[in-house]
């Protein structure tokens, strides 16, 4: 703790175009220092770890709600295409900002579930809307029983280990025509196949089970009954409308 106050007050005073040539001096050095496997993995490790900083910073940035779905458009994909008529499940809700923008945006009945007790309360707090119900539990054995217009699966279908069972189930129990999901691509940057084949972490989230090429994606649709009838790749995720076969 001494030592990290101390580096915090020394960086403080070091002017921030002379630190960010002294860190890439010194990267530099270390990854040339060796063989080029050793300097990649390093780089990797160090990309790795900017990465999950610059998502902090850009959710507080963001006051609370990471830029990222600003920027991209992401809550669009999903208001666009649902109507005030709708009832909505959003699984994996999180603080609920997705469940909020659906409602505000279309007026439509949604319910929030996340795995999560501490985040639906937060979503209670922060993302509270009369249309907007949030329920604590997990939908991977939690037996969903009422019927919805549209299932919502945005950054959770690859949290979720039997994914093709997880998605049978949702079609029998929710009887919804309709599902919006949004995953992460595994092809979304050069880097990712390289850092897997360096033997060093490459998921953007080490909870992840699987990130996606489209055939992969496709495919899992296909062996739970469901089709994409629109497909979008950009971003670095896939975003699809599916119905049930």
């Amino acid at each position: 703790m001494i030592i990290r106050f101390l580096i915090k007050i020394v960086v403080s005073f070091i002017p921030s175009d002379l630190l960010q040539r002294g860190i890439r001096t010194l990267a530099a050095q270390k990854s040339r220092s060796s063989d080029p496997k050793s300097g990649l993995k390093f780089l990797g490790e160090l990309d790795r770890s900017l990465y999950h900083l610059q998502g902090d910073l850009a959710g507080t940035y963001g006051e609370g709600v990471h830029v990222k779905h600003r920027l991209t458009g992401s809550y669009e994909f999903f208001t666009d295409r649902i109507n005030a008529s709708n009832t909505v499940l959003d699984i994996g809700c999180g603080n609920g900002a997705l469940a909020y923008s659906i409602a505000k945006t279309t007026n439509a009945n949604v319910i929030g579930i996340d795995i999560n007790p501490k985040t639906i309360e937060k979503a209670k707090i922060l993302h509270s809307h009369k249309n907007v119900q949030y329920v604590t539990g997990d939908a991977t054995k939690k037996t969903i029983e009422n019927n919805f217009d549209v299932v919502v699966l945005s950054n959770v279908l690859e949290h979720i280990e039997q994914r093709v069972s997880f998605l049978k189930d949702l079609i029998s129990n929710t009887k919804a025509p309709t599902f919006l999901i949004r995953v992460p691509s595994f092809d979304r940057d050069w880097r990712v196949p390289l850092k897997k084949e360096l033997g060093i972490e490459w998921r953007l989230d080490v909870t992840h089970e699987i990130e996606y090429t489209v055939d992969i994606f496709l495919s899992e649709l296909s062996s739970s009954g469901m089709e994409a009838i629109h497909l979008e790749s950009k971003w670095g995720e896939i975003w699809s409308v599916c119905k049930p076969c």
